[in-house]
């Protein structure tokens, strides 16, 4: 339950904008530009905190980020890791998944690639408070449905 300084504290929601970014690439042009420009919210104060925030991450890694945008043209973002299926492709070393999932099998990867994986993942903020375990089965399902298959270990 909100408490009454928290509901007078609420400010009027303008937009929710989702955006994929590349990490440290944030610029005041296409597509961020655009999307954050219709809701008159400052381009380059985004942008400044969205490179500092992804810097650790490397050069050119595709960002999920959730804008918040305030009538008032302020604004709060959350960024999230980039998506299971870009680190499976990264691990496996592949461009895309099977053709034909279930039947042809893309690549193979070991229970360790997903283990570091569903750690890295661990620290989204809709992963926080899941167990390292059913995050491991959700990648696998995810492995699964894109052609590749799950070993012990690599021969």
């Amino acid at each position: 339950m909100s408490t009454l300084k928290e509901i007078l504290t609420r400010r009027p929601v303008a937009a929710t904008i989702r955006l994929t970014v590349p990490a440290g690439g944030a610029r005041p042009a296409p597509p961020v530009g655009p999307a954050l420009g219709q809701y008159r919210l400052n381009l380059m104060a985004f942008c400044k905190d969205f490179n500092a925030r992804t810097q650790k991450y490397k050069p050119d890694t595709p960002m999920s980020v959730t804008i918040t945008a305030f009538k008032d043209n302020t604004f709060e973002f959350t960024v999230k890791s980039p998506s299971v299926t870009w680190y499976l492709k990264k691990a496996a070393g592949i461009e895309s998944g099977s053709s034909r999932p279930g039947h042809v099998v893309a690549t193979t990867l070991s229970i360790r690639h997903i283990y570091e994986i569903a750690k890295i993942k661990q620290s989204d903020p809709y992963c926080q408070y899941m167990s390292l375990e059913s995050i491991c089965k959700s990648i696998i399902g995810t492995a699964n449905t894109m052609g590749i298959k799950v070993v012990k270990d690599l021969d």
